[in-house]
């Protein structure tokens, strides 16, 4: 799929997602030994939000970044936003944000609605980085905080070649076994190892006008925490 592009790609990763959404919260567990828990506890701490701040979560998926912001900050107005109906619809639970489906290259809310921004396992999927920072940036407030947690391509060292099979072997072969889509854990080494690097994330949020960005690695560098200010 990585070889595709333009609204081609964009379809098939949207019927890709449709396909594994009853299995996704699972397989993100399973896949991270349940560290992504804790990466989106501290996505949700980086947006710094005040009592009453407005959050935007693009690309919401079935909805834990946007819960996890609730239980940190109860009093924050929260919207979940997905481009992929069924994964909303599958992670939607009582008591949850408001959900809206929003396509991350248009996204229907008015310039300078939020004081954050947080997407996770976004960016490696849309068909045009530059301009998914341009609407993320356009629709932050003066001020505001983007927080991106994503795949990166990790740096080489001694451990390379136990990340290389896990990903493209031991991923792969869970994804067909639990959710029957093996295809789909093809695509997530894949589109890791053909996304940007750290570094060049961080150069493309300046280049749209982000400041004081900054990132980390986690899970031996496949992994990154980015965050950054629209200007005051």
């Amino acid at each position: 799929m990585t070889h595709l592009t333009g609204q081609q790609r964009a379809q098939n990763v949207q019927d890709m997602f449709t396909r594994i959404a009853h299995r996704y919260d699972f397989m993100n567990h399973l896949m991270t030994g349940g560290q992504d828990i804790r990466w989106r506890k501290e996505v949700i701490r980086l947006a710094r939000l005040k009592p009453s701040a407005s959050l935007l979560d693009l690309g919401t998926g079935t909805g834990d970044l946007a819960r996890e912001a609730l239980k940190q900050n109860p009093q924050a107005r929260v919207i979940a936003a997905d481009f992929t109906l069924e994964m909303m619809r599958v992670g939607r639970k009582p008591g949850d944000p408001p959900f809206s489906s929003a396509d991350a290259l248009n996204l229907p809310f008015k310039d300078s609605t939020f004081d954050a921004v947080t997407s996770g396992f976004l960016m490696r999927n849309v068909i045009n980085v530059n301009l998914a920072l341009k609407e993320q940036y356009r629709v932050l407030k003066s001020g505001g905080r983007i927080v991106i947690l994503d795949t990166t391509q990790p740096k080489k060292n001694i451990l390379s070649p136990f990340i290389w099979i896990h990903m493209h072997v031991v991923i792969p072969l869970l994804g067909k076994l639990i959710s029957g889509t093996g295809d789909a854990y093809e695509y997530l080494p894949d589109s890791t190892e053909k996304f940007l690097t750290a570094e060049a994330l961080t150069a493309h949020m300046a280049a749209v006008g982000f400041k004081n960005i900054n990132f980390k690695r986690l899970m031996f560098g496949t992994i990154a925490i980015h965050s950054g200010e629209k200007p005051a």
